[in-house]
């Protein structure tokens, strides 16, 4: 997806919102986890059960709940990987609902891949190539040509971590080099081998008061933002700060809207939760 595809589907919803398809099995309503023990259920020839049936499940229920209110989902592979075959064959058929009921949004591999070069290449085949999303985040730390493949697809988006919401986020991202803190070091340096067509920045929510400086330096890129919602961050602030003039935002939100709910009202609450979050 472009640029302007992505600035279009801004201005249709009038929202910047990305849903982080974060799924935690435990977290997931007692009905919804049931599904693990009921028994396959074939869904486009394949079987799914155990888990990979109460994610799908969850997933679809959740997507088909906010996706008029959200431009981009972005799964964390981590809440995937952890459940085995089970959750990379429900992320497998994630991606691919979302594909084919709503090509439109933008999907976002939760990734934060950073290796050398070599490896890098494997890993943009696998995101772009193999498993069709259209964005990847990544660690910066080993340098350029850890990024430099991701930014050879067309229509392919590099998402570099940058100034990141965790509590220890400055423990390394505010040291000084030559009276520039590490996140503005990085960020310039990415930016001299990309474009705003083809690269993002990961911005915490929880550090909008430096969004006006960092758009100082980078007034073009789309900034990822995680934070709202459960990590206390605000989307108000974030779109007053952040915004540009083609959007430049995608605010993530993942735990507030997944589980709104525990009950079997977890996807109309879901669908509230959004419809009230980086809206505009």
């Amino acid at each position: 997806m472009n640029r302007k595809q992505l600035y279009d589907q801004i201005k249709a919803k009038r929202s910047m919102l990305c849903v982080g398809l974060d799924v935690d099995f435990e977290k997931m309503p007692e009905h919804i986890k049931a599904l693990a023990k009921s028994g396959e259920v074939a869904i486009k020839g394949e079987l799914f059960k155990g888990k990979a049936r109460s994610i799908l499940s969850f997933n679809k229920a959740i997507i088909d709940a906010t996706a008029p209110h959200c431009v981009a989902y972005k799964p964390n592979l981590a809440f995937y990987e952890c459940y085995g075959l089970d959750g990379m064959r429900a992320l497998d058929a994630t991606v691919d609902y979302i594909r084919t009921t709503y090509p439109e949004i933008f999907l976002i591999a939760d990734a934060k891949r950073g290796d050398i070069g070599n490896t890098a290449k494997m890993y943009a085949k696998a995101f772009f190539e193999s498993m069709d999303f259209d964005a990847v985040t990544l660690a910066p730390y080993m340098g350029e040509d850890s990024i430099a493949p991701f930014l050879a697809y067309k229509d392919k988006w590099a998402i570099v971590l940058a100034l990141t919401s965790n509590a220890s986020a400055l423990q390394f991202q505010s040291a000084q080099r030559d009276g520039k803190p590490l996140y503005q070091v990085v960020m310039e340096d990415m930016m001299k081998i990309s474009t705003p067509d083809n690269m993002m920045f990961v911005i915490g929510a929880t550090k909008a008061d430096k969004l006006e400086q960092l758009r100082s330096f980078c007034p073009d890129n789309f900034f990822l933002v995680p934070g709202v919602g459960a990590q206390g961050g605000s989307a108000e602030e974030v779109i007053r700060y952040g915004a540009n003039d083609h959007g430049g935002l995608l605010i993530n939100s993942s735990r507030g809207i997944l589980y709104a709910s525990s009950s079997e009202d977890f996807a109309s609450k879901a669908a509230e939760a959004a419809a009230s979050t980086a809206c505009f």
